[in-house]
């Protein structure tokens, strides 16, 4: 089961939009997937799921079961301040140790409204997830100026979807 991380919590965001048309994209591929939004994380998780607390919130130990329980991961990373959200690093930092990301695979989407689609905050990202023994697929695809790139559900532009394209083949043979 590949899982699709929305990674932000901010209600009605781009990022659970794009994470569903890459569910789409997946289905087209014959492959099954499920989304796992960080808008359903609990209000106070970083108080009560985390350090002491480890295991004592039902609501996050469901996300955490999600995340256990998957072979393969598409993260969708919005950018925010030139990175990546914390409520995607606090989420992940979440994750019993040693880490349930160990030796598993991922692919990255970057989205921005700006020219670089996130690019740094994908190689900020990259470097926690390499930290953790994550694999990561090389391609990484960003999404640049979304107000134009992403309307109504879906890429505009060819060669992104291109791109995009490629990546979710990758990584159902990675």
């Amino acid at each position: 089961m590949i899982t699709i991380v929305a990674g932000t919590n901010r209600p009605l965001s781009k990022t659970i939009e794009v994470a569903h048309f890459y569910q789409h994209l997946l289905q087209r591929h014959q492959a099954t997937s499920q989304i796992l939004d960080l808008a359903d994380l609990p209000d106070d998780f970083v108080f009560s799921a985390l350090y002491n607390n480890v295991g004592q919130n039902d609501s996050f130990n469901a996300l955490h079961d999600v995340m256990a329980g998957s072979e393969k991961f598409v993260f969708v990373v919005p950018e925010y301040n030139n990175s990546f959200p914390g409520v995607l690093k606090a989420f992940i930092d979440g994750m019993s140790y040693p880490s349930v990301l160990t030796n598993k695979k991922c692919a990255l989407v970057g989205i921005s409204d700006g020219v670089q689609g996130n690019s740094l905050g994908l190689s900020h990202f990259t470097d926690v997830l390499n930290y953790l023994g994550m694999n990561v697929l090389a391609q990484k695809v960003r999404i640049p100026f979304m107000q134009k790139n992403f309307v109504d559900g879906a890429i505009k532009d060819d060669f992104i979807n291109k791109l995009i394209d490629e990546q979710a083949g990758l990584l159902l043979e990675f």
